[in-house]
């Protein structure tokens, strides 16, 4: 599994907006799409919210790349 670190620059980030800054997801549309499709997991957890708030110290799993997401 791939995995990378986002740094956090903010309190959170938007799960849609989160996969489509890390380039898993090639625009928000196609980010929301994967996500209702149930393609994402955070912190093990699979999660259907688009705008679920993604903060410092949470994993997110999709399309077998992982995120940690970490405090800047």
């Amino acid at each position: 599994m791939n995995t990378q670190e986002f740094k956090l620059s903010g309190e959170y980030i938007a799960l849609c907006d989160l996969l489509k800054l890390i380039g898993i997801a090639d625009s928000g549309g196609q980010a929301k799409l994967m996500i209702a499709n149930g393609e994402a997991t955070v912190d093990g957890q699979p999660e259907s919210r688009k705008t679920a708030k993604i903060r410092a110290n949470q994993t997110v799993r999709c399309l077998g790349q992982e995120i940690r997401v970490v405090a800047a």
